[in-house]
């Protein structure tokens, strides 16, 4: 290979055959390595990530600015693409019903063993209110998605299954947030209250 920065960006640009496959070999080696623990990440799949990521990495060349090694940077992209497609795989075949209907829709609180009862009573406390704000304050469909989003299924899943689009979804989920803020706010309590007993 024994492209520098500079001539990766020209190569790339210029369409030269070399460089995309050299690139295409780097890649797979990379996210083959990156991606060794995810039993998904065959392959095929790593075949379609790689092919995914050469056409945005191209798409992005301009924005490339030379504060890392540019395979670094192409690497990067790829990660996030193949990331991005294992999280759609993980959630295509799960039923929002069964993503809202699992519990509560409220995120999971932190377990702290030294928690005194009082902290156990707020934490309880803050988790009824965060499910009296969701059921009372929102619409059916804010309730839907924001539920499925506490539970971690991307944006763009919850789209697919409500039949709507990844920008309609974050304003519909924005909106879901700041009501729930509101109602928490109302009752006292800071979004400082909330992360502390809130697992990440």
């Amino acid at each position: 290979m024994g492209r520098d920065n500079d001539r990766w960006v020209e190569d790339l640009k210029a369409g030269d055959e070399s460089a995309i496959a050299d690139l295409r070999d780097a890649l797979r080696r990379n996210l083959r390595k990156a991606l060794s623990p995810h039993p998904r990440a065959d392959e095929s799949f790593l075949e379609d990530a790689v092919q995914d990521s050469i056409l945005r990495i191209i798409q992005r060349v301009n924005q490339f600015q030379g504060r890392s090694r540019f395979l670094t940077w192409a690497t990067s992209i790829a990660i996030h693409v193949a990331m991005g497609e294992l999280r759609r795989k993980r959630w295509q075949d799960v039923s929002l019903d069964d993503v809202i209907s699992d519990a509560t829709g409220s995120p999971n609180f932190a377990i702290d063993r030294q928690a005194t009862p009082d902290a156990e009573l707020e934490r309880k406390s803050l988790r009824a209110l965060m499910e009296r704000v969701i059921e009372e304050e929102l619409t059916e469909k804010q309730r839907t998605a924001l539920r499925a989003e506490l539970k971690g299924m991307p944006q763009a899943e919850i789209a697919r299954h409500l039949g709507s689009n990844r920008n309609a979804m974050y304003k519909l989920t924005h909106d879901a947030r700041k009501k729930l803020k509101a109602g928490l706010e109302a009752a006292g309590y800071t979004a400082t209250d909330v992360a502390t007993m809130v697992t990440r």
